[in-house]
């Protein structure tokens, strides 16, 4: 209320400047007010205005105003200001003429043709793409006029289309009454659709925009993509029609952020004079969003240059033509390989409701593609490892001398002897074994040798991320004797349907620390895949205490397969560890025997085994 005191005192002060020297009605500012509390399209920005109007009634102070255009001007700020709407304005028009909405007359059908063919464009693209552009958005009474014409001339020809691209880029005009039409050829016939209320002010009613059940001619399937192109022209009833079927996530806009209009806009003759006040009477609410498109104007879902919009709506069509493909592929892939055979089937059948469902209908790259196709996988399965990725191929093998492996080994491996003799080792990845069968004795000695001889040890995991599996049953078999080979695990390999022994080696590379000797191992959230496989082995086997927090519960190293020949590729675990007596790790992690934060883990190790060893002494 204090912003409409301060404005209305603000009119009356410079209306009895002005009019006190020129030939106006003093009273211009009052009804000035009036015509805006009267027909501003959102009267509670306007409350206290009245009583405003009441209070400041007697202001005489003098102040300069040279002429009309100059008042005007000041005006204009002061309602915008006061009311944060730029399209309320003052104008000073002496000479105005108000224009006059142009009529269709009637015409025979010949020459309505001929009119209908110049005011719009449709072409058929390559691929079976319908594109259609309309410069004026017609109303209600005009499309009773020439609906039949509409239908025959254009829409038949769009309805075979196996998608449509509808050109808003350079509508300007249109009639609010022909929202419903548009709408309703893109949706379904049922249940009715609240497209929008229309609150309009003079009146002080609201109007709900609804789909309608019959139309003239065929709807458009409601499966077929629909892109909008706008671009900063598109303006007034063109962005709402944008609006509303982006709203109803039915279309995909693409171009640039439309002009911010109105719904209506009406300009007022104040009194007998030459003032007049523009000011929007009706405002649109969209009941989805609970906002509007006026003043800010519509986003696009692809933001793109005007001129670029339409290469840019074909390349999205494209790609949504290959989407069943790429679905019903990644479906097959999984049911084939995942790991856990019942787990693939049923991600496989839902994804493939999801698809049918209309769920991929609004992707607009591959990369939104990609990205959804992993969320969504993600979710079915729970398995973080299983999505979409990208086909990297590995590096070729680099021709190191011993000297850069010693020093790669330096800085891979974090070795320490703490208190009390406890061996301290550190790594963040597990390597291939071919790779490390080939450097096993330099990382002996540079690494190994350091703690072998420790009286306990402690491996910190807690940032190992994983890396192959395939050197697990060497590092385990460091913790073991050598006169019993003990099976570690049992992998089961989906796509072959075979399962495999993981057993101890009986040779190995350096000195064996044992079974007896005490072990504990470290982990983190961030502990995963073979880093937790071993962790899996050591406490399931009772070799190892466990201390820090339960592990990412990830999987088996993935295999990368293609999906056909779309140039996407998915992330499948394919292996996962014997089930026989219950859930293993992929999926859920490792609860630790001792949980505690990762920061604290250490020390919690370095207390159990100082206390342990001192007790032995």
């Amino acid at each position: 209320m204090a912003k409409a005191v301060f404005l209305v005192a603000s009119l009356l002060v410079l209306g009895n400047v002005f009019f006190s020297q020129a030939a106006f009605p003093p009273n211009v500012i009052v009804d000035m007010a009036k015509v805006v509390m009267d027909n501003y399209c959102s009267p509670e920005k306007l409350a206290g205005m009245k009583e405003a109007i009441e209070a400041a009634g007697g202001n005489t102070e003098v102040l300069n105003i040279p002429d009309g255009e100059s008042l005007a001007r000041v005006l204009s700020g002061g309602f915008q200001l006061t009311i944060s709407d730029p399209r309320l304005t003052v104008s000073y028009e002496p000479n105005y003429v108000p224009a006059v909405p142009p009529q269709m007359p009637p015409l025979p059908p010949e020459q309505l043709i001929a009119v209908l063919q110049t005011s719009i464009k449709l072409d058929i693209l390559e691929g079976n793409i319908g594109y259609l552009r309309i410069d004026n958005i017609l109303g209600e009474e005009a499309a009773e006029k020439v609906g039949p014409l509409l239908v025959d001339l254009v829409w038949n020809k769009i309805l075979p289309t196996t998608a449509l691209i509808f050109d808003l880029r350079y509508t300007g005009s249109g009639d609010i009454s022909g929202i419903p039409y548009i709408v309703s050829y893109f949706t379904a016939a049922e249940p009715q659709i609240h497209i929008e209320s229309v609150y309009d002010r003079p009146s002080d009613t609201t109007t709900k925009l609804l789909s309608m059940g019959t139309l003239l001619g065929q709807r458009y399937s409601t499966t077929k993509p629909l892109i909008i192109l706008t671009s900063k022209n598109t303006k007034g009833i063109a962005e709402d029609v944008a609006y509303s079927l982006q709203s109803l996530k039915r279309a995909t806009v693409v171009g640039e952020k439309t002009a911010g209009g109105s719904v209506k806009v009406e300009k007022f003759k104040v009194s007998d004079t030459d003032f007049y006040v523009t000011l929007p009477t009706a405002k649109a609410i969209n009941p989805i969003t609970g906002s509007s498109w006026e003043v800010s104007g519509v986003t696009p879902d692809v933001e793109v240059n005007a001129e670029d919009a339409l290469a840019t709506a074909i390349k999205i069509v494209s790609l949504r033509a290959k989407v069943p493909a790429i679905i019903e592929g990644s479906a097959a892939l999984i049911t084939d390989n995942y790991a856990f055979e019942s787990v693939g089937a049923d991600v496989a059948e839902k994804l493939k409701g999801l698809l049918a469902n209309g769920d991929y209908s609004m992707v607009v790259s591959k990369a939104s593609l990609e990205a959804k196709l992993s969320a969504d996988l993600k979710t079915l399965s729970g398995d973080k490892s299983l999505k979409t990725t990208s086909n990297i191929p590995a590096l070729p093998p680099m021709d190191y001398s011993p000297e850069m492996y010693i020093e790669l080994i330096k800085v891979s491996f974090h070795t320490d002897i703490l208190e009390n003799n406890i061996g301290y080792l550190r790594f963040d990845m597990f390597g291939d074994f071919e790779e490390v069968k080939a450097i096993a004795q330099i990382i002996v000695e540079h690494v190994w040798n350091k703690v072998v001889n420790s009286d306990a040890m402690i491996i910190d995991l807690r940032n190992n991320v994983g890396g192959p599996t395939t050197a697990i049953s060497g590092f385990c078999s460091y913790f073991f004797d050598a006169d019993k080979q003990i099976v570690l695990d049992k992998l089961y390999d989906r796509p072959s349907g075979t399962t495999t022994e993981l057993l101890t080696l009986s040779e190995l590379t350096g000195e064996r620390y044992g079974s007896k000797k005490s072990l504990i191992i470290l982990t983190s959230s961030a502990t995963a895949g073979a880093a937790e496989e071993f962790v899996y082995i050591m406490k399931k086997l009772g070799r190892a205490m466990i201390v820090g927090e339960t592990t990412s519960g990830g999987s088996h190293p993935p295999q990368i397969f293609s999906v056909g020949d779309t140039g996407l590729f998915l992330s499948i675990p394919t292996i996962h560890s014997d089930t026989s007596t219950g859930p293993a790790w992929e999926g859920v992690g490792i609860t630790p025997h001792i949980p505690v934060a990762a920061d604290a883990a250490l020390g919690t190790a370095k207390g159990i085994f100082n206390k342990h060893l001192a007790g032995q002494k």
